[in-house]
């Protein structure tokens, strides 16, 4: 799937750099391109024996059947919204059409053998259309391959409407309030993409057995509750999603059972939100490099697979959830995020991803010693500087003292939440004794750090260790909430050196405090006076 995507995409380029395709939009990660009007008129006028393309022009009455000949070959009439087609008009004879678009088009009805004749037709899209569950024929359609029914409103399928569908390959049914699936699903042994996203009152699938070929399965948004029978006999897939996380009140399939994606070796994407995984089974997927979204069951399951993982390419972009099902929902953006909910957190090693971005650290117990920096516990899978960290956020975790040691700041962070930690003390500690360093001033730099939120933390006592500063080059947000017992502050921040009063109000800052008699008695170590802070700060 993923070579023929990069194939694609290689022709596309090619295309445009000839001036046969211009770029519409383009977005960090997407881009629409279109064909030119004059080249798609000079094409379709080439074409015009074979092609009838009524695309998007406000038709409102499909073509009289003799202006549908037997020479076509494609026939796109999408994106017409008002469009009618008489349920009196004779079956078109279009023994070759092969392709017939017909999407987004409000049809309701079709006439009575309206496919007769269509014996070669392989691509048939009648997405965004209320068909419900009136009957559609395509028994006449034997070589169909692309069924596209996608938001039709279908709320049941007859039993026997795949029996003659035997060289279907794709199948979209996908935001349909469909409860069930007929059993002649199952015998489409040429099927490789299986599409039902949100159908959200489906319970159940047929078996799966015969799906040796299939490379997609989408059953995200749905109410299924254990995975389909037969999954493990999906050789070739490629692309599994069950994810349930924009729902989360809804019933998970709660774990995809041991055995099973050990099986599922060409899997390119596994997507399954809150359903446990087995960290082994997914570390020893060789070609799992494009998306990983899925839970597993504790730390130890996270070491598990990436140990499995190491010495090779790891997915694109994952979210990983360990422990307790957070209420987070998976972001639809490039992302490389752990979220570790509601474990016990040892005295031992922790293994982290390489280019972890983004780290989440909620209602943990750290179960080792008081005075051990919590983050000197983790360590990269590389064993270097957690150099591609960004955000960093750490709740209500108990029992922990220091969040960390000089040498496990990490030197790229730009976002830094502390919240609900009863019993932090420092941030960042010194290894160094104060009466030992005299009066040295340590600085600790994190140039890119743009958030610093301390918040309910009542025995923090410092940011850095006494003598210490933090050097922010960046930072545009400081919150400090009901932290009673921090009384000096360490920050130095370059960017309100020789900046005069008046130009004060053109600075991107904002101190946000609570409450406000702190922030008349705290002390300012930093090298700015604290005044200069002032016309910055606002009170809860």
């Amino acid at each position: 799937m993923r070579a023929g995507f990069d194939r694609g995409r290689a022709i596309m380029n090619r295309l445009i750099s000839n001036c046969l395709l211009e770029v519409f939009t383009e977005k960090e990660h997407a881009r629409t391109v279109k064909m030119h009007d004059l080249l798609r008129d000079m094409a379709l006028h080439i074409a015009k024996s074979r092609f009838l393309v009524k695309a998007g022009t406000m038709l409102k009455k499909a073509p009289d059947v003799q202006e549908w000949s037997m020479t076509l070959e494609k026939i796109s009439m999408m994106r017409n919204r008002l469009l009618y087609i008489p349920l009196e008009m004779s079956p078109p004879k279009c023994p070759r059409l092969t392709t017939l678009l017909l999407s987004h088009c409000n049809i309701a009805n079709l006439p009575k053998g309206f496919f007769k004749h269509m014996r070669g037709l392989k691509v048939l899209d009648l997405s965004k259309n209320p068909i419900k569950s009136r009957p559609i024929s395509l028994s006449k359609c034997p070589g169909l391959t692309t069924l596209l029914l996608s938001g039709c409103d279908i709320k049941s399928i007859p039993e026997s409407f795949f029996d003659d569908m035997n060289e279907l390959k794709i199948l979209d049914l996908s935001y349909n309030p469909i409860k069930s699936l007929p059993h002649s699903l199952s015998n489409l042994k040429n099927l490789a993409s299986l599409l039902l996203a949100s159908c959200e009152d489906l319970w159940s699938v047929p078996s799966l057995s015969n799906f040796r070929v299939l490379r997609k399965l989408d059953l995200r948004e749905t109410k299924i509750k254990e995975i389909p029978q037969g999954m493990e006999n999906l050789v070739s897939l490629e692309h599994l999603n069950l994810d349930r996380s924009k729902n989360l009140w809804r019933t998970l399939i709660n774990e995809i059972p041991n055995g099973v994606l050990s099986r599922l070796c060409c899997l390119h994407d596994l997507i399954v939100g809150g359903t446990l995984i087995n960290g082994k089974e997914v570390g020893r997927l060789k070609k799992l490099q494009g998306t990983l979204e899925g839970r597993f069951y504790d730390l130890h399951n996270l070491n598990m697979y990436l140990e499995a993982c190491r010495g090779r390419e790891e997915p694109r972009q994952y979210i990983i959830c360990v422990g307790i099902m957070d209420f987070y929902k998976f972001s639809e953006n490039e992302g490389k995020e752990i979220v570790v909910r509601g474990c016990n957190i040892y005295n031992y090693q922790i293994v982290l991803p390489r280019d972890i971005k983004k780290l989440r650290i909620c209602e943990c117990n750290v179960d080792c010693n008081e005075e051990y920096p919590l983050f000197s516990i983790f360590i990269l899978f590389s064993l270097s500087s957690f150099s591609s960290l960004k955000c960093l956020y750490i709740y209500d975790c108990g029992n922990m003292k220091k969040l960390f040691s000089p040498n496990c700041v990490p030197l790229n962070l730009q976002e830094l939440s502390v919240v609900g930690c009863k019993q932090l003390e420092e941030i960042i500690t010194s290894e160094v004794e104060p009466e030992e360093r005299g009066m040295v001033i340590t600085e600790f730099h994190l140039p890119q750090l743009r958030l610093l939120w301390l918040s309910d933390l009542p025995e923090l006592k410092s940011i850095c260790s006494a003598g210490g500063v933090l050097g922010c080059d960046s930072l545009g947000k400081i919150g400090i909430v009901d932290c009673p017992k921090l009384k000096r502050m360490g920050l130095n921040l370059p960017k309100l050196d020789n900046v005069p009063p008046s130009a004060s109000a053109n600075l991107s800052l904002s101190v946000q405090i609570r409450p406000k008699k702190w922030w008349e008695s705290v002390e300012w170590d930093g090298p700015q006076p604290k005044s200069l802070f002032d016309p910055f700060v606002s009170f809860w």
